[in-house]
This record gives structure tokens, C-alpha cells and sequence, in this order.
């Protein structure tokens, strides 16, 4: 039993290193495809960088389940499948520590949106749903700390569980440097309904910064992470300064704990405190909630 628990964490431990090395390599691929980073800003400071989780981060809600509902809207699936998969994202966001059947059943919904799907389709469709239904949901807050490090002459980096594509475009569009996300295979541009390693979370976020660091010259002591999230504890804990944002009941005692700064951008209140501009809005349980109440709605 003990040796079979062993092999089981060390398969895990494998692939989430697998997952944020392949994740690396596609971020730094699309920004030397780019022809450097999609912003005005120059990087001056070479050896420090910024890594903002996305869902409840950077933008209110989860950004998958935003995608989902663009894509439902386009008849790719049914309502009833959207609300199938707002349950999931409620169990998986709430539920806070990492469970492996929960990220095994995430692992399966995020294939099937791609399976036997080109990655151009994906792109285009990823790019229409931003607008759509992502691009006012930025909590400005978050938003102006990353352009406090862009003004720095730091680069930004977005690392999220979302597929990597769909990171890109998120970040593309707000003028970071780029995006760490989890990479799905593909073959002569269609995607093959495999993962390279895992999912990007938990452990695999911590692998995919130090990955970048490495093939970047960063010195992570100087780096900075921002998150949610208590299963994002492993990339907070691998930089310098760790800044649990908007931060769920686990990530709050962890920050307590370590003496993380914490800053909350869900309430006008709170947001006035720490002095940073907020968007009003709610966190990823009750946008999850409120979608699915108006896709009921509409079946009705």
C-alpha cells in the first residue's frame, strides 16, 4: 500500500513536471514567434518577472468556464453540458485543496472542448469569447499591479490551469509578456485529445515558473506571484514576494501564517483600504452561479 502510494505521487510529481516544462517552452515560443513580448514596454530588469494566476486573479470567475459558455452560445454543446460543467468548477474552486479525482474529472472536460479540433478553430473562437464575455470581467486592480511591474521594466507572465492558448490571447490582450497554461497535444494542427504531463495547477504551476526561470535568467528570489488560491501555495512559495490575491479561506491562513501580503479587490471597502483601483463584482463561485441560473433561464 505504501509503495503503491509512493510510485502514485512520484507518477504525479512526473507529469507535473513534464506539464510546466512543456508549458514553458510554449510561452517562450509564441514570444519568440512575436518577435519578442506582445507590449510597448521594454524589459530592463532581466532578472526579475511577475506570475498572476488568472481565475479569481486576474479576471472574476474561472476563464475556462467563460470560454464554455461562449462556446455553448455556439451550439458546440448543450446548456445542460455547461451546467454539468459550472457543478464541476463550483466542487473543484470551493472545495480548495487539491483532490485527484476533481483534477482527473477537470483533466477530461478540458479535453473534450479540443479533441479532434483544430487549434486555429480554438484560437479564432478564443479570441471572440474574450471579447465576448472576458474582456469586462478584469479586475482592475490586479490589472494595475501587473503594469506597476511592466513600468518597472519587468516581464508579466499569466500562469493559469486554462489551456495555454486561450492564456495567450488573455494575455496578448491586456499588453503582458506572455502565458503559462496547460498544454494540450496536437497533431498537423488538431488537437489529438491527449495533455502533455497534467494539468498546469498545484505542483505544476511551481514547475513551469522555475522552468521559465531557468531558460530565462531569472533570478526567482527577485520574482513575484500573485494567486487565490491555496493550491497555488507551491508557486507562491518558490519566489521571492508572495501576494495572495482575492484570496480563498486556505490561501488567507497560509498568508497569515508566512506574512504574505494579502489584497482584495472584491469590495469597494477593501479595495479603498489598500489603495488600488477595484472592479465590483463576484468571485468565481457566484459567477459560475449566476451563469448557470441564466442558461436555466433560457432552456425554459
Amino acid at each position: 500500500m505504501v509503495k503503491r502510494r509512493a510510485e502514485g505521487t512520484a507518477e504525479r510529481e512526473r507529469l507535473a513536471a513534464l506539464a510546466g516544462e512543456a508549458s514553458a517552452e510554449a510561452a517562450l515560443a509564441v514570444v519568440e514567434q512575436t518577435g519578442g513580448a506582445p507590449t510597448d514596454h521594454t524589459a530592463t530588469d532581466l532578472t526579475a518577472a511577475a506570475f498572476f494566476d488568472v481565475d479569481n486573479t486576474m479576471m472574476m470567475g474561472a476563464s475556462i468556464f467563460h470560454f464554455a459558455r461562449g462556446l455553448a452560445a455556439r451550439k458546440y454543446f448543450r446548456n445542460s453540458d455547461l451546467l454539468g460543467f459550472a457543478w464541476q468548477q463550483i466542487k473543484f474552486r470551493v472545495g480548495g485543496r487539491e483532490d485527484p479525482q476533481s483534477v482527473a474529472a477537470s483533466r477530461e472536460q478540458a479535453l473534450s472542448f479540443v479533441a479532434g479540433r483544430s487549434v486555429a478553430e480554438l484560437v479564432s473562437l478564443g479570441e471572440e469569447i474574450y471579447d465576448e464575455l472576458m474582456a469586462d470581467k478584469i479586475w482592475t486592480g490586479t490589472q494595475a499591479l501587473a503594469q506597476m511591474h511592466l513600468d518597472a521594466g519587468q516581464r508579466v507572465w499569466l500562469v493559469t490551469a486554462t489551456p495555454v492558448e486561450l492564456a495567450q490571447i488573455i494575455a496578448r490582450r491586456l499588453g503582458l509578456t506572455g502565458a503559462l497554461g496547460t498544454v494540450s497535444e496536437s497533431s498537423d494542427g488538431i488537437y489529438t485529445g491527449r495533455l502533455v504531463g497534467d494539468l498546469l495547477h498545484g505542483r505544476a504551476k511551481a514547475h513551469a515558473v522555475r522552468a521559465l526561470a531557468a531558460k530565462e535568467g531569472l533570478d526567482l528570489r527577485r520574482c513575484t506571484a500573485y494567486s487565490d488560491s491555496v493550491n497555488d501555495v507551491p508557486m507562491l512559495s518558490v519566489v521571492g514576494t508572495a501576494v495572495a490575491v482575492n484570496p480563498d479561506s486556505g490561501l488567507r491562513e497560509a498568508a497569515r501564517k508566512r506574512g504574505w501580503e494579502i489584497r482584495d479587490f472584491r469590495t469597494g471597502r477593501k479595495a479603498a483600504k489598500i489603495g488600488v483601483p477595484s472592479v465590483l463584482g463576484a468571485g468565481a463561485l457566484a459567477g459560475a452561479v449566476a451563469a448557470t441560473v441564466a442558461y436555466r433561464r433560457r432552456d425554459r
